[in-house]
């Protein structure tokens, strides 16, 4: 750590429990962000500012202007180009902090890419929307022994909890299934920004704390905001559960494929398809579209305005369909103007 890096993080540094050798491993920390929106977005930017060495932020969505309100790091140009989230979020990055390297992955994450994504890496933060990719993290993590930070939040309502393989409870041990029934999010009970910047500042105290060396610290205790009605608790760690299926019986149902993510959207009234195992010429294919609709073509991702639906449509061959939660009718647009 040269002068100048004592300089910038000396307020840290002179936090006790960090001190210059946690800094140093600080400095030297490899950390994921899986899910760059309202949670990831501030995980990114407080690890950055604290000089966490290496961040890759992964995400397979773009900036709206919906996303302003509770997402730090974008403004009002990122919606207006529709950049990736992941790469608009590492710019900002870059002139926060430009000792800190942060490698944008504009992709899904799925059991098919996680070891890829994750495997060189010391630290996970969950900044995901949905159970199912959390169950695939829970998995890989534990599989690994790499720590991993879970957080949610809509409304005023917030939670998070950090998993440290074979110390604490994994996420299974707590919910062995994903919740039943029909459940509040951003889009039918919205979010307020306060709540979501609270959770992430949590999982990155948590995940500073790890980086530091003190992993032996966390209990995995569920801590619980509300930034509405200003209660704050924390609920005692269950027990380890030796028949979790997870981190006791060791089945790792998410990451083999045997137990697949769902393709809808959490909160957003589209459905994402990836029907294609090949790349698509996206030039070409707004030529395509153009007679059928409004399109706009940059460098990652087409976006075309067609009858009822927005269609936006990545190099992979992935797209979400927007104006519809109904998978069926997703895929017969994707069909109509996309293709097999």
């Amino acid at each position: 750590m040269g002068p100048s890096d004592s300089d910038r993080y000396s307020r840290q540094i002179r936090f006790a429990p960090v001190g210059a050798a946690g800094q140093q491993l600080i400095r030297n920390a490899r950390v994921a962000i899986a899910g760059c929106g309202a949670l990831g977005s501030v995980q990114a930017e407080l690890l950055a500012r604290a000089g966490a060495g290496y961040i890759r932020i992964i995400d397979r969505d773009f900036v709206e202007t919906s996303n302003l309100q509770r997402q730090f790091l974008f403004d009002e140009a990122d919606a207006a180009d529709a950049l990736p989230k992941a790469v608009a979020a590492t710019k900002r990055l870059a002139q926060v902090n430009f000792g800190v390297v942060a490698e944008p992955v504009v992709a899904d994450l799925t059991a098919g890419n996680a070891a890829e994504l994750l495997a060189d890496i010391g630290v996970i933060l969950d900044g995901t929307d949905n159970f199912e990719t959390r169950y695939l993290l829970n998995d890989f993590a534990v599989q690994r022994g790499i720590p991993w930070l879970y957080g949610a939040a809509v409304g005023s309502y917030g939670l998070k909890m950090s998993v440290v393989p074979g110390q604490t409870p994994c996420l299974r041990c707590v919910y062995p299934e994903p919740p039943g029934g029909a459940q509040p999010t951003c889009e039918t009970a919205g979010v307020l920004g306060p709540v979501t910047a609270a959770i992430a500042s949590l999982q990155a105290g948590d995940a500073l704390r790890i980086l530091a060396g003190g992993s032996l610290d966390i209990d995995g205790a569920i801590t619980t905001v509300d930034v509405w009605t200003g209660s704050v608790r924390q609920t005692r760690a269950v027990p380890r559960d030796p028949q979790c299926p997870c981190c006791g019986r060791r089945q790792f149902e998410y990451l083999d494929g045997s137990r697949r993510a769902p393709v809808s959207l959490c909160g957003r009234n589209a459905v994402q398809i990836h029907e294609r195992s090949r790349p698509l010429d996206l030039a070409s294919l707004a030529e395509n579209l153009r007679h059928a609709g409004d399109v706009r073509l940059n460098e990652f991702a087409l976006r075309a305005w067609i009858d009822a639906y927005e269609l936006t449509v990545f190099p992979d061959g992935r797209a979400i369909i927007k104006g519809t939660t109904d998978v069926a009718m997703a895929r017969s647009v994707y069909a109509r103007y996309i293709g097999a």
